[in-house]
């Protein structure tokens, strides 16, 4: 029977509709059965974000708690512990908690400046020391803070800073330049604060204070006051951080404005910091500011666990989950345990599951699998920096990391979210395992905010591992446009390092085992191979990674 042409429309538009549906179908089907379940994941998030745990703060019961469990979990599947017949690697930390004193002042001929500290300034140090004081010191406006040679940049071109104070402006020059210099709004680690605290102390500076903007920031000043004050988490040194500047903080963009004003410098200070003929400016005023700081040395840890490689033992791919919460703080609505569900139980139930997956296996991988579950990611990604700079394994030999952070728990997206996407090579493999279902990948929302420097991969690509981070997107496969989304932003406004991040039985892990099956499709595909992934040209971890190869 020959059908009518103002039918064939609307009849493929219904079997275009019936095949949409029946792939979506298959692509539920897929992740739901695949080698990391749903059911897998939710089961270790009950336990891992239930109250006995106390919030999973490093240095209390709780941890003692946690990593018991972890390392159980492990010994159950019978993996062999990862540093030299131990499941857990020893991380010395110092809990510093500094009182700042209230108020600084800045004189000079051009003017006599009080400040309030948290009103205009935060303050801490990293020098495991009773006291600091700074009287008197000069204070140098040093631009963006940034010695760039790949970039032809250098902020502190033939300045001497030693006992001064650096004002420096968060982000890079790139950030909404209407010139591309670095990689335009897409941040560099050369914009990340923490970048500029070390080329501070490189320099030989006294102290440093990075200018809060809202925007190139991409949190407000609340964000810092709340993250720089009470008790913080450093990682012990031998030199007791004297290789640091004296203070490091923050100063309000208000309140910099105003000192940078005596020398003249008004309006847009980031369009006259990025000049090409930009010379460090001696603002000919004398800062004085203290604090005190209570210090307690402890031991926190990292939990590792190996899947020995059948033919290439000595080479590893390393799959990492911060193990870590707020453990038990102020109360919001009578509850004060910070569980962390998603944040990070939701990574690490992942981790564990993963873990069971490989040890499935009836031919195992001819690399080595690493499980490292870290200490400390949300005080500083501690536990992943002390694993970066003492490695168990050779870094030369670490194929691979591939880290999961507080994953989507809105069920499955048709987008995968690559953090830092442009970086390595690894974003290529997500792209090829998104693509088997229909799925594709994109890049960070905000590439101005520097994601891909805050969670533990970073600092595996700080010593030159390529280093993967991927999320769920925005695009539910279950719901209509703006759902997914909604989701997110409610999360990151009510819930997010809050003890409402709980777990509930009704929670949505499908999305979690989608990422944990990509993660695990792709380490093992790589644990199979003979090669190496790479940096992609332009990345600021390139160079390191082809230094440590031998030129590779």
């Amino acid at each position: 029977m020959k059908l009518k042409s103002y039918y064939l429309p609307a009849l493929l538009g219904l079997a275009l509709l019936a095949s949409c549906k029946q792939k979506e179908e298959t692509t539920a089907a897929t992740v739901n059965n695949g080698p990391v379940t749903a059911d897998d994941i939710k089961s270790q998030i009950a336990v891992l974000a239930d109250d006995s745990l106390m919030g999973r703060k490093p240095f209390t019961k709780g941890e003692e708690k946690t990593i018991n469990y972890i390392s159980s979990q492990f010994k159950k599947l019978g993996l062999e512990p990862g540093n030299n017949g131990s499941y857990f690697q020893d991380v010395p930390m110092v809990e510093a908690t500094a009182t700042m004193a209230p108020t600084m002042s800045v004189n000079g001929a051009k003017g006599n400046f009080r400040f309030n500290a948290v009103k205009d300034y935060v303050i801490f140090t990293k020098r495991e020391v009773p006291a600091i004081d700074i009287k008197n010191a000069p204070v140098v406006f040093a631009g963006y803070g940034i010695v760039a040679p790949e970039y032809h940049w250098n902020d502190y071109a033939n300045l001497d800073v030693k006992g001064k104070v650096v004002m420096v402006l968060v982000n890079d020059p790139g950030f909404k330049s209407p010139e591309h210099l670095f990689k335009g709004d897409t941040m560099t680690y050369y914009g990340r604060w923490t970048y500029k605290f070390e080329e501070a102390a490189r320099q030989g500076a006294a102290g440093i204070l990075v200018i809060h903007q809202t925007d190139p920031a991409s949190y407000g000043w609340k964000v810092v006051k709340n993250s720089n004050t009470g008790a913080k988490l450093f990682l012990q040194q031998p030199d007791k951080h004297r290789n640091r500047c004296e203070i490091e903080g923050w100063i309000t963009d208000t309140a910099a404005q105003k000192l940078l004003a005596t020398a003249g410098i008004t309006g847009d200070i980031r369009d006259y910091a990025r000049k090409k003929d930009f010379k460090a400016v001696q603002l000919g005023l004398n800062m004085t500011v203290g604090l005190k700081n209570n210090l307690k040395f402890s031991m926190s840890h990292n939990v590792i666990a190996t899947l020995k490689g059948t033919a290439r033992p000595d080479e590893n791919i390393i799959y990492t989950a911060h193990w870590d919460h707020f453990g038990i703080g102020t109360p919001i609505k009578g509850d004060s345990i910070y569980n962390g569900a998603v944040d990070n139980a939701s990574g690490t139930a992942a981790l564990i599951s993963i873990a069971k997956a490989y040890t499935a296996l009836k031919t195992k991988p001819q690399r080595t699998i690493v499980f490292l579950s870290v200490t400390g990611e949300e005080q500083g990604l501690l536990g992943s920096e002390y694993y970066a700079t003492h490695p168990v394994f050779p870094l030369n030999k670490t194929v691979a990391n591939l880290n999961m952070d507080a994953l989507g728990f809105f069920g499955l997206t048709k987008d995968i979210q690559v953090t830092g996407k442009g970086q390595n090579e690894l974003e290529d493999e997500v792209a090829t395992e998104a693509g088997k279902y229909g799925w594709h990948t994109v890049g960070d929302k905000k590439p101005g905010a520097g994601s891909y420097y805050r969670s533990d991969h970073f600092n595996f690509a700080k010593v030159g591992v390529p280093a993967l981070d991927i999320n769920n997107g925005e695009e539910s496969v279950d719901h209509e446009a703006g759902w997914a989304k909604k989701q997110a932003d409610d999360y990151n406004d009510n819930r997010y390092h809050q003890p409402s991040d709980s777990y509930s039985p009704d929670m949505n892990t499908t999305g979690m085992a989608q990422i944990a099956n990509i993660m695990y499709n792709i380490g093992l595909k790589l644990a199979n191979e003979t090669t190496f992934p790479g940096w992609k040209p332009g990345s600021e971890f390139k160079a390191i990674r082809d230094k440590s190869m031998g030129g590779k």
